[in-house]
């Protein structure tokens, strides 16, 4: 069955602007090779490393938690890429390259910037990669493959995220009208992530399932990202309640843990 990859752009838009709930969009899905041209430490645990090149001309990214996976050599040093077919999707080799997911922070279609942070902890093949990556190094990226837009319709919205997921607020608040009305939660330690600032948007470090207890009508959207455990309870919290994206992007004791 052949799946429509063109111009997701409008598609997307159209949804963001007069939909409700959730739209699966696909993209026409690339590898690409781009370069570290700058390296900022947004936190002490959180670094954004900027990739650039002329690689990254064409890029699809519409929605706020879009990801690409970044390949990684084989465990020997050889290159395993996945190489583009006839169905704009990617052919992956075997055995698998070793990849991780990571949200897109940012890009700018005008300067081909790729921004994407990444959470620096002990050990993990690309948290050490990542304090460990130099300016001028080349990097493989694939994807993203599509995304699950939900709609900016509603009159107000609930997050629910950890460190993993904060890339994707920090990206729908710069995208948000200034009027967004939103409450956030985020759980764990990280405090310094700089965020846009809302006069409707209150941010609050709790745990997840302190969102809960907030206020919902059927006019609010819930997006809850981070480690797939912690996500649990507010799956069933959600369902038959509120419109919603749950996604787990990381799972205790699984490598590149893949939800879809």
């Amino acid at each position: 069955m052949s799946v429509d990859r063109s111009a997701p752009g409008p598609r997307v838009a159209a949804h963001q602007r007069g939909g409700r709930g959730l739209a699966r969009v696909p993209y026409p899905i690339g590898v690409r090779t781009v370069t570290i041209s700058a390296i900022t430490e947004v936190t002490p645990a959180m670094r954004r490393l900027t990739l650039s090149g002329p690689g990254l001309a064409g890029f699809h990214t519409h929605q706020c938690d879009d990801h690409v996976k970044v390949v990684f050599p084989m465990a020997d040093g050889v290159r395993n890429d996945p190489v583009p077919n006839d169905h704009q999707m990617l052919d992956w080799p075997r055995p698998m390259p070793p990849t991780r997911r990571y949200t897109i922070r940012r890009y700018d279609p005008a300067t081909l910037e790729l921004d994407l942070d990444f959470v620096l902890h002990d050990g993990g093949l690309a948290s050490t990669w990542a304090r460990n990556a130099r300016l001028g190094e080349q990097v493989t990226v694939a994807g993203p493959p599509g995304c699950k837009v939900f709609a900016h319709t509603y009159a107000h919205y609930l997050f629910a995220v950890d460190a993993t997921a904060l890339p994707a607020l920090g990206r729908w608040l710069d995208e948000s009208p200034a009027d967004v009305s939103a409450h956030v939660v985020i759980a764990g330690d990280e405090k310094a992530y700089p965020l846009a600032g809302r006069e409707r948007v209150t941010v609050v470090h709790d745990d997840l399932r302190a969102v809960t207890g907030l206020p919902v009508t059927d006019d609010t959207f819930l997006f809850a990202a981070g480690e797939a455990t912690a996500l649990k309870p507010l799956r069933a919290w959600s369902r038959g309640r509120l419109d919603h994206l749950v996604t787990g992007y990381w799972k205790h004791g699984v490598a590149d843990h893949d939800e879809d």
